[in-house]
């Protein structure tokens, strides 16, 4: 019994000793809270004892590093707010537009705006003289295709069949579409169409230009049997001859078909002649001027401009050596004239001369 109240008592000692350590524990976060809070305040300190001339030293470096004065501990107006004596406020014109020359002469006295504006119009008139240079180049180059489809026509006696146009557009090759091409009604390509399309096929294949196709009806009222309209018939024909097209070397890339019913007459309604004139398919060689350049190209064009027959190398060849021999015959023409002058007026000359010696 002794060992056992013994062992009781080393149990309740050994409660007594733990419940005392748990009572000074809050010691050690008392300490830290102290120590953390005498940091606190060392910090605090240590921060409101500025170093007035370093930080001025420090405030000047970086103002001159970035181009202006320090107003730092001087009482004068800090750079921000506008006032500093060496901020220089640039006046923008808001209806300025770089580049365009046209704007921004403001600070210009009368002379140099005068300046300004002839050197604007040298540059607008360089601009279009070189865009004219090239609608007269590209004029030639169309006639040049002009006249290898005339040819190819010529050969097989079809050149009356087809007109051409040089418009904005390009070279235009108008082909009737007659009974010999297409049958009334229809969009199915006739014997004769196809002479007609195979003569001009192996020239427009050779051509880097694109090409498009125009379709167009005549102004009669009269129903289409096996189309809806006039729309899909003139579609249909345009998209026929594409076809054909494709079939003789020229990628479909480069085609493109356009149906116009009766939208686009070639020549006046009221005119007989509309009937079968504007019953048409239209091939386009399109021009790869830029839209500026091309809207020049009915006027460098000149006659070609307005529909007409198919010239041959044969006649163009023919029209240049009587144009070369009628201007080679006027300046001989001019050049015997002017001599003649200037031997009247010698020998005039010289009776006067005589006649005052004697």
């Amino acid at each position: 019994m002794s060992s056992g109240g013994g062992g009781a008592k080393r149990k309740q000692k050994h409660e007594e000793h733990e419940e005392h350590v748990n009572h000074e524990r809050w010691l050690v976060s008392y300490a830290d809270m102290l120590t953390l809070l005498f940091v606190l305040f060392v910090v605090l300190f240590s921060m409101s004892d500025v170093n007035t001339k370093k930080f001025a030293q420090l405030a000047a470096g970086l103002s001159a590093g970035f181009g202006a004065q320090s107003a730092a501990f001087t009482g004068q107006s800090a750079p921000l707010d506008g006032a500093s004596n060496n901020a220089q406020v640039v006046q923008i014109d808001p209806g300025a537009n770089p580049g365009d020359g046209g704007s921004g002469t403001q600070g210009l006295n009368q002379k140099q705006k005068e300046a300004v504006e002839r050197a604007i119009l040298a540059e607008g008139r360089k601009k279009a003289s070189a865009n004219a240079e090239k609608a007269a180049k590209e004029a030639e180059d169309l006639k040049a295709i002009e006249r290898k489809i005339a040819d190819a026509l010529a050969a097989q006696k079809l050149l009356d069949s087809v007109k051409f146009t040089i418009d904005q557009r390009g070279l235009v090759v108008t082909i009737v579409t007659n009974d010999v091409v297409f049958a009334g009604n229809r969009a199915d390509l006739q014997e004769g169409g196809r002479k007609i399309l195979q003569a001009i096929a192996p020239t427009l294949a050779k051509l880097p230009n694109s090409i498009e196709v125009d379709g167009h009806t005549n102004q009669l009222k009269a129903r289409t049997t096996f189309y809806p309209s006039g729309w899909e018939l003139s579609a249909a024909r345009a998209s026929t001859t594409v076809r054909y097209f494709t079939e003789h070397d020229i990628p479909k890339k480069r085609l493109s078909a356009v149906g116009f019913s009766d939208t686009k007459p070639l020549i006046d309604p009221k005119d007989p002649r509309s009937i079968t004139m504007n019953r048409r398919v239209d091939v386009v060689i399109l021009t790869q001027l830029t839209a500026e350049q091309a809207a020049l190209l009915p006027s460098a064009a000149g006659a070609d401009g307005k529909l007409h027959a198919g010239q041959t190398t044969a006649q163009y060849e023919a029209e240049q050596k009587a144009a070369t021999e009628k201007a080679a015959t006027e300046k001989a023409a001019t050049e015997k004239a002017a001599t003649e002058k200037a031997a009247t007026e010698k020998a005039g000359t010289g009776a006067t001369t005589t006649t005052t010696h004697d």
